[in-house]
């Protein structure tokens, strides 16, 4: 079900308000591109500064504008465990195809921990659950053992794996069953995660370009491994320019150089660089996306 090139949105804001119609506006640029499902709400969706009204809303909207044409997999997750259970049960009521829980950042927790609360997300709804192991961004990694323990749930069915280690990444393949899905959570391991049995990717790329990141899915698909590296490396200036400030500072910058919504962010979020700003112009300009 969960396959392909899945873009984690980002939340256009207009006058520090949510723009619903740009939002709907990049849901159907993302389906008439190939992208094989929507992800509200995540890190690129700027999750943690959305009041709750903000977050259900969000979600309402994805779900309303793909219409059941891609999966809708909301993002649910919190360092508080009771949070995490009421969103996660708000996106079943909404109509979401699944919930993406990330590890519980500040807190630290152990890995006996995170087993803990994502079982208790996973047994409060009978939504189907995908893990999300992003260090970088929390302070604590989920480990190999730790996803196959949770992946023995019924509904918890996959992990958007950001560790950007690929021995732990070969381990979780390795321990878990095929039909589990592993998604890369990163754009630039994306086609080598394709090469060791991944699913695919939940992408911020695909935000800015998003029939050129289905397509390396689909080529891979077809067995044709050379078209699908090409693919890669031809985004490969776009995978480093997108994350040359914080995600999703760089994303949002480039769909407003694309006219697709307004350049705004949240605090503590704010505007790019002028240097960073002229890299990510040329890099958009010779990919010919604007």
């Amino acid at each position: 079900m969960f396959h392909g090139a899945i873009v984690a949105t980002v939340t256009p804001f207009r006058n520090g308000k949510l723009d619903a119609p740009a939002l709907k506006r990049l849901v159907e640029f993302q389906i008439r591109n190939g992208t094989s499902g929507i992800v509200p709400c995540g890190t690129t969706g700027e999750s943690a500064t959305l009041s709750y009204e903000e977050h259900e809303r969000v979600i309402d909207v994805v779900v309303e504008a793909a219409g059941g044409r891609v999966p809708v997999i909301a993002g649910t997750g919190s360092n508080n465990t009771r949070e995490a259970v009421a969103l996660t049960r708000y996106a079943k009521k909404a109509g979401a195809d699944a919930a993406l829980s990330i590890t519980p950042y500040y807190n630290k927790p152990t890995q006996k921990g995170l087993i803990a609360h994502f079982m208790a997300v996973a047994e409060s709804t009978d939504i189907p659950n995908i893990l999300y192991n992003v260090p970088g961004r929390t302070g604590v990694n989920m480990t190999a053992e730790t996803v196959a323990r949770l992946a023995e749930a019924d509904n918890i069915v996959g992990v958007k794996e950001a560790s950007g280690n690929l021995s732990q990444i070969c381990d979780i393949l390795r321990m878990t069953p095929k039909t589990f899905c592993v998604l890369s959570g990163d754009d630039a391991l994306y086609f080598p995660m394709l090469a060791l049995g991944a699913k695919g990717v939940i992408s911020v790329v695909s935000n800015v370009a998003p029939k050129e990141m289905a397509e390396i899915h689909v080529a891979f698909s077809l067995g044709e491994f050379a078209r699908a590296r090409d693919i890669h490396f031809r985004l490969w200036p776009l995978m480093q320019a997108l994350f040359v400030e914080t995600n999703p500072i760089p994303a949002k910058t480039a769909l407003a150089m694309m006219g697709k919504i307004r350049e705004e962010f949240r605090l503590p979020l704010c505007g790019m660089g002028d240097g960073n700003r002229k890299v990510l112009a040329k890099v958009l300009s010779d990919l010919k996306i604007l």
